[in-house]
């Protein structure tokens, strides 16, 4: 029999706990990052608890001394519950919930409960309750006892759940089910994925570091009118646009999920088809959020995730975005990127050069192109002005001389007699 957990509204009062095991400024940085995670999914950081060893203890998380600080300051703080700063495994969950007596969380527990609460298309809800159903899967003990203990609060929030079912049997078939919807929805972005190469319209994916700005440079390029928040995974379902620039070339722009440090593996694997529009895109645009003390760290996160996912490689434009409010006057720097522009999406600074780097991009790409056309092939013109970049034309006795740049592909056409099935 499958035991409910009644999901109830609640406040929660709670003490963060990490482990530093290398660079003392990346632990302290994590830990702040996650103080914005828990605010993000409605609770109140109490205090915030750093020990330095070595490892991660394998079955407490914490050494022996510092649980027991904790469980002090449980008590003098009136928290309702710890959250630690990395993934817990199964056993960690059971002992801390056993050695604290209070209800314990992790930094991927949370994540998952902001993804549930901004989860809005039906992909978007298909892809947080699979992940979360994987995590739950191989923490039924812990997590029963835990969640148990308040019944509501962080890590009982889904897509349209008011009470979780833990047990086992259920979890797997539901997982089942949820992955064949999946892969429905993986093969649809796969056509159109084809119906846009066929369009030879090139695509650039806004990536970045969890609230960079991604959307409201979207929004600054194409008018979206997508819901841009000062907040932690404000943006979850991925929303593509039309951007058509000054020469007259059109780009689709597509925002994504943001990236974080520890994002959880089970995340990744569940949102892998819609990270994947960096994979098979033309172009990278890498927002970087120049006013943040660990910008460094953000763009090696988001470099390492890029490279997970199989985008390296491609063409990256890095745009340092809210400079207005960078405090520091020397400029940001990029070493692995091939362009970098510094801009104020809120503002507008910047904006122009921008547009000027994504039009010698797509300059750079496309095949310089001249030839006189008969004016019963007149037709063929137009394919250069809605897929290229039409320098000009001439009207001349012999037919329309025409100086353009387009893509490779529409080139081998307006070349021969065939216009390989261009502009149907």
């Amino acid at each position: 029999m499958a035991e409910l957990i009644e999901v109830k509204d609640m406040e929660e009062r709670v003490i963060l706990i990490a482990v530093g095991t290398g660079e003392g400024t990346d632990a302290i940085a994590s830990l702040n990052e996650l103080e914005d995670l828990v605010d993000t999914a409605g609770a109140i950081t109490v205090d915030k608890i750093l020990q330095n060893r070595e490892n991660i203890h394998p079955g407490t998380y914490l050494g022996k001394g510092k649980l027991e600080e904790v469980k002090e300051r449980l008590w003098e703080l009136n928290a309702t519950g710890v959250v630690c700063d990395d993934e817990l495994s199964p056993a960690q969950l059971r002992n801390l919930e056993e050695a604290l007596d209070t209800k314990v969380m992790d930094r991927t527990m949370v994540i998952l409960d902001i993804f549930a609460s901004h989860a809005i298309t039906s992909e978007g809800n298909i892809q947080v309750e699979l992940a979360q159903l994987k995590y739950r899967a191989a923490r039924l003990i812990g997590l029963r006892n835990s969640l148990s203990r308040l019944g509501g609060g962080i890590g009982t929030r889904g897509p349209g759940e008011k009470k979780l079912e833990m047990d086992r049997r259920l979890i797997h078939e539901r997982i089942g089910q949820l992955k064949s919807e999946l892969e429905a929805v993986k093969r649809h972005r796969e056509v159109q994925r084809k119906q846009r190469e066929r369009a030879h319209t090139p695509v650039a994916a806004i990536v970045g570091y969890t609230n960079a700005g991604k959307s409201t440079l979207l929004n600054r390029l194409t008018h979206a009118g997508i819901l841009a928040e000062d907040k932690l995974f404000a943006t979850l379902d991925p929303t593509t646009r039309s951007l058509e620039l000054e020469s007259g070339q059109k780009i689709l722009m597509t925002d994504t999920v943001g990236f974080i440090r520890k994002l959880p593996h089970h995340l990744i694997e569940a949102f892998k088809s819609t990270l994947e529009e960096a994979k098979y895109s033309d172009l990278i645009l890498h927002v970087v959020d120049s006013s943040s003390p660990y910008m460094d760290i953000q763009m090696h996160v988001v470099y390492e995730t890029l490279r997970e996912l199989g985008a390296d490689g491609k063409t990256v434009v890095t745009v340092f975005n809210k400079m207005d409010q960078r405090q520091n006057e020397q400029l940001p720097r990029d070493l692995h990127s091939d362009y970098q522009v510094r801009i104020s999406a809120k503002t507008g600074q910047g904006i122009e050069d921008l547009l000027s780097v994504l039009e010698r991009i797509l300059r750079n790409q496309n095949v310089y192109f001249e030839r006189v056309f008969p004016y019963s092939e007149a037709r063929k013109i137009q394919q250069i002005r809605k897929y290229g970049e039409l320098l000009s034309e001439e009207y001349q006795e012999e037919g329309i001389a025409v100086r353009a740049y387009v893509p490779a592909e529409l080139f081998a056409g307006l070349q021969g007699e065939k216009d390989y099935g261009l502009g149907r």
